[in-house]
């Protein structure tokens, strides 16, 4: 599924749409009915990891008597971000003419699959916001999830059957603006109000470091908490691999086994990636790895390939160099290699 970068790019692109009114709907969800969405006013969007929530409003002035600035202020964005966004001088308005923006993460085609379960990703959740509440709607993203705006995504190729068939979006929002946003490969529910933690959000400029290298330093393979969300919000499996390589580590290293100088260092490389991720996003840039899916590092050796996880839980595909990232036996403490 989209990584925190990623996320972070749809929070971008919904936000334009504040303050405007739903005037028509479409979209193939069954279990979220777009026409509860007619009408509705767009209030504030945010982001927490890899999840996006909306919230919308019948009545444009719901907020007028509390204080909490125009809609979308209540969740001011993160100065990580806005240094990303001026730095890449990006205009926050959407363009008048198509702009359809999509990520395609591929890291998540066999492994990092949406829970079980006829209520989705968080259990039971309504189809329908709940009357005279706040109506966040969560969207989690699933295997290229993507939001376009002003335009539909397109068939690239024909299917095993041989058609062109277009990507069919699970929700289309036209705007009073004129503009419109489609939403791809995502479960989208009505749910409360957000609980806000940017102590674990690698994005944040309020990411905890110290909770972060407490929970890497646990008795198990890194690989295993890089992926934890109570720790490493918005971290999916291209940051894992790519924090992991640049940082020298071997995947199946035991946290505590590896020294402090070492798991600053990862962490040092999680949050760089990420920060340059998203700001390569706002500067159109293509993402640049050195060993995630590739048959051999900048050194030249070969890269292996294989999937990890805790026994029981979610196996997810690894690259690692075993001589950049050499696995050492389990007395040996792991120092930074030079």
């Amino acid at each position: 599924m989209p990584e925190g970068p990623s996320v972070r790019k749809f929070h971008h692109l919904a936000s334009a749409f504040l303050g405007q009114q739903v005037v028509k709907t479409g979209g193939s969800s069954k279990k979220l009915c777009p026409a509860t969405l007619q009408s509705l006013w767009l209030q504030d969007t945010q982001v927490h990891g890899k999840k996006l929530f909306l919230r919308f409003d019948a009545d444009v002035g719901a907020d007028a008597d509390e204080e909490v600035g125009p809609p979308g202020s209540s969740h001011p964005l993160e100065p990580l971000q806005k240094r990303a966004w001026r730095e890449a001088a990006v205009d926050p308005a959407p363009a008048p003419e198509p702009s359809g923006q999509k990520t395609t993460d591929v890291s998540s085609q066999s492994s990092e699959l949406l829970p079980r379960g006829p209520d989705g990703p968080d259990g039971p959740a309504g189809d329908s916001p709940t009357a005279g509440a706040q109506q966040w709607l969560q969207v989690h993203f699933g295997l290229f999830g993507s939001i376009w705006v002003n335009e539909f995504s397109r068939a690239k190729k024909a299917n095993k059957r041989g058609d062109w068939r277009d990507p069919v979006p699970r929700l289309v929002l036209h705007f009073s603006g004129g503009g419109f946003l489609a939403f791809y490969n995502c479960q989208m529910s009505w749910s409360p109000a957000p609980a806000v933690e940017p102590r674990c959000d690698i994005l944040s400029e309020e990411f905890h470091r110290g909770q972060a290298l407490e929970a890497l330093g646990q008795p198990q393979p890194v690989c295993y908490t890089l992926l934890d969300q109570r720790y490493f919000s918005g971290l999916g499996n291209i940051i894992k691999n790519e924090a992991l390589y640049r940082a020298r580590v071997h995947p199946l290293s035991l946290g505590s086994l590896l020294s402090a100088s070492c798991l600053e260092t990862l962490v040092d490389h999680v949050v760089e990636f990420s920060a340059d991720w998203l700001r390569g996003k706002f500067q159109g840039e293509q993402r640049h790895t050195q060993v995630y899916q590739k048959e051999q590092c900048p050194d030249g050796h070969q890269v292996l390939r294989e999937a990890f996880g805790p026994p029981g839980g979610l196996q997810r595909l690894t690259w690692w160099c075993p001589q950049c990232q050499p696995r050492l036996p389990p007395e040996e403490p792991q120092q930074l290699q030079s």
